[in-house]
């Protein structure tokens, strides 16, 4: 089907530079969440583009059903991590997922946008679900059209993604050129990702070959947002390497994860390039560049911690922040609904 550009709407395809993106509220912030994620979502608030960031905490209930105080506390949790990074709710609109209604309601019509055979081919649906599919919950599925919905309720042009939800950016990006194409307008973007740096894949402390989680069971795998500077500098100090001294060249990494691991983190840290940070450390043993970085980590990470620990006793001062957010996102978000549903034909 194919339909005429209904009249009086604009469907021009030039569109406000508008970031969006957002991270589950499911517990434990590590230095993978910040390095990957906030730490760009603080820098772009101070670029040329409309910065919208958001707890989407639909999502968190997708494979788990939380206590209902445990999500509450993560979602506040969450929220204090991005205020403590440095996101200045004065410049980025900084709001939880459930409190904007349009949202849900965008998904729905993606859910008939979308087809099933899309669903299907995504890699963390297979991941999540297993050979279990079955008993895994059709919000699981259908979560993608939903995740398309957050970006393109927006009208979002770049979305800062990890390698992990690349393929979902590119369905969300198929759901807006099939839209378009079947509605016979230009009304939603095609969204571009941002993904760049050093940082935006950090692996664990123990085992450079896997990735930083908080769901692993060993603490000195990661580095927690939540972590003082004694137990940052002890994680570092503790952290696996091999016996070579660090190379002067990219080149020196491969086959390294351990070294490459910890030099990607300082170069995420100290905003340098890889090359550049070997440049200064080529040549120097273990002994003496952890201590070099186990500096740096704390400078950046601990006062993050002081400040979340701050806020986390100011549960009204965090939800007044996401509830100015998310009436700042409705104003973005409820006219582009509107005009969606004049498009396809809903009277309202």
């Amino acid at each position: 089907m194919t339909a005429a550009p209904t009249e009086g709407l604009q469907t021009s395809p030039a569109f406000t530079p508008r970031v969006f993106s957002g991270i589950q509220p499911s517990g434990g912030l590590t230095l993978g969440n910040y390095l990957g994620a906030i730490k760009r979502f603080v820098e772009k608030q101070d670029e040329d583009y409309e910065t919208i960031y958001c707890i989407v905490d639909l999502h968190a209930i997708t494979a788990t059903l939380f206590e209902p105080d445990v999500l509450r506390r993560q979602t506040r949790e969450l929220t204090a991590g991005y205020i403590a990074s440095g996101l200045d709710p004065a410049k980025s609109i900084l709001f939880n997922q459930s409190q904007v209604a349009e949202h849900t309601q965008l998904a729905w019509i993606f859910n008939c946008i979308a087809r099933m055979g899309w669903m299907q081919r995504m890699t963390q649906w297979k991941d999540k679900a297993g050979k279990n599919q079955q008993n895994a919950s059709l919000g699981l599925f259908a979560y993608p059209a939903l995740m398309a919905a957050d970006i393109l309720v927006y009208h979002a042009t770049h979305v800062p993604v990890g390698e992990d939800q690349k393929q979902h950016l590119e369905l969300t990006r198929d759901i807006a050129i099939k839209f378009n194409h079947d509605y016979g307008v230009e009304f939603f973007p095609v969204t571009e990702p941002v993904i760049e740096g050093a940082g935006t894949r950090v692996m664990s402390l123990r085992d450079g070959s896997k990735k930083m989680s908080k769901s692993d069971a060993s603490d000195a795998s990661r580095i927690n947002l939540t972590d003082d500077a004694d137990t940052i500098a002890q994680k570092i100090r503790k952290a696996k390497t091999d016996p070579d001294a660090l190379p002067s060249e990219v080149e020196g990494l491969e086959n390294r994860p351990e070294a490459r691991n910890l030099v990607n983190i300082y170069a995420a840290l100290s905003d340098q390039t890889v090359d550049a940070v070997l440049r200064d450390v080529g040549g120097k043993p273990f002994s003496e560049f952890k201590p070099m970085l186990s500096d740096l980590a704390v400078d950046r990470l601990a006062p993050i911690s002081t400040e979340m620990a701050r806020l986390m006793q100011q549960p009204d001062e965090i939800d007044a922040i996401l509830a100015k957010g998310s009436e700042r996102a409705r104003a973005i978000a409820a006219p582009i609904l509107k005009q969606t549903y004049e498009i396809i034909g809903m009277v309202s």
